[in-house]
């Protein structure tokens, strides 16, 4: 029986991937063995991210972000990415401000919060110089499920109340089993999945304390997997707790170290958000005169060569004040 559409979207779909062309390639390109696949993270986002490939960040706002390798991409010049903003926040700003971004399948962006709205990713969707596509972060989760498991779409129920699924790509049915309205969301498989965790081992077993949010999905669903961490350890540190390993090593494609990795964000019982930086950036991407932006960027990404360098400006007295306020803060009530 053909099942009939009811009422489509309008929103264009920027990941072309499918799932079987996915799980072809990955036949074909991924290896199972376990090997070392320690690399610079300059290399490992040289190899793996291109022009055009969309992009899938994890973390969740401005906790455990990868911004290591977001200042990475910047540095390096990628251009006409399309991006999952799947909550994004300084991640996908700071990529936009470097004119990284073509495309953004939308769930919650340009507001940070309590700092307010981004001035950056107001500017490039008003003036219409970065597409958007319009979903919810359930709809984004449950794509990349659909993308992890290999099917086509995923039958959900979310949209189907608000004008958000008119302008997705979302396609409302009668279900054949039940008769009842669904709406019909296109699975998500990323180009590339970049991820900052706590701990992994050589070979890319990654260990997260805390919540994991959706990066579970994001690097099943991906064909590539870059992973920075805050510590390298032994397998046998990851072998002694496999509970915690919520990615295996043959998801992953390159591991770097890197402590701060998530700076100017939060890492969970590792060190705290820097607020005065966020607010500087803040303030520079609001600036009228675009020179202002600019000499951030040329401060904090291009005039530095890499992440150490980076960790070396802020200085180590800000740094370990961070770990500290991380320590050292109350707990939040009822926890």
């Amino acid at each position: 029986m053909e099942m009939k559409i009811l009422k489509e979207g309008s929103g264009e779909i920027f990941c072309k991937n499918t799932p079987a062309e996915v799980r072809k390639w990955t036949r074909e390109n991924k290896s199972r063995a376990l090997k070392d696949k320690r690399m610079r993270l300059k290399d490992a986002v040289k190899k793996f991210i291109k022009d055009g490939d969309y992009l899938a960040i994890g973390g969740f706002g401005h906790i455990r972000v990868p911004m290591a390798t977001i200042y990475e991409i910047v540095r390096q010049k990628i251009k006409d990415l399309s991006v999952a903003g799947h909550t994004a926040v300084q991640d996908i700003d700071v990529l936009m401000a470097g004119g990284c971004v073509k495309n953004v399948d939308i769930a919650y962006v340009v507001g940070f919060e309590l700092r307010g709205l981004s001035g950056v990713q107001r500017r490039l969707f008003e003036n219409g110089q970065v597409k958007k596509t319009d979903y919810t972060n359930g709809a984004m989760s449950y794509r990349l499920r659909a993308g992890a498991q290999g099917i086509p779409f995923i039958p959900v129920k979310v949209m189907l109340g608000t004008d958000t699924m008119m302008h997705s790509p979302g396609k409302v049915v009668k279900c054949p089993f039940t008769g009842e309205k669904v709406l019909l969301l296109p699975s998500l498989n990323p180009d590339v999945c970049i991820i900052h965790a706590h701990r992994a081992d050589m070979y890319g077993n990654v260990q997260i304390d805390g919540h994991i949010v959706k990066d579970d999905l994001q690097a099943r669903a991906s064909k590539r997997v870059i992973v920075t961490c805050e510590e390298l350890v032994d397998t046998e540190v990851i072998r002694a707790d496999p509970g915690k390993t919520v990615i295996p090593f043959y998801m992953v494609d390159a591991v770097t170290e890197h402590p701060w990795g998530s700076h100017p964000g939060n890492m969970p019982y590792k060190y705290y958000f820097d607020h005065e930086f966020t607010e500087d950036y803040l303030a520079a991407g609001r600036n009228k005169d675009p020179k202002v932006l600019k000499n951030w960027l040329d401060e904090w990404i291009y005039n530095i060569n890499d992440f150490y360098e980076y960790l070396e400006k802020l200085g180590a007295r800000r740094l370990y004040t961070l770990r500290d306020v991380e320590f050292l803060r109350p707990p939040v009530r009822g926890s």
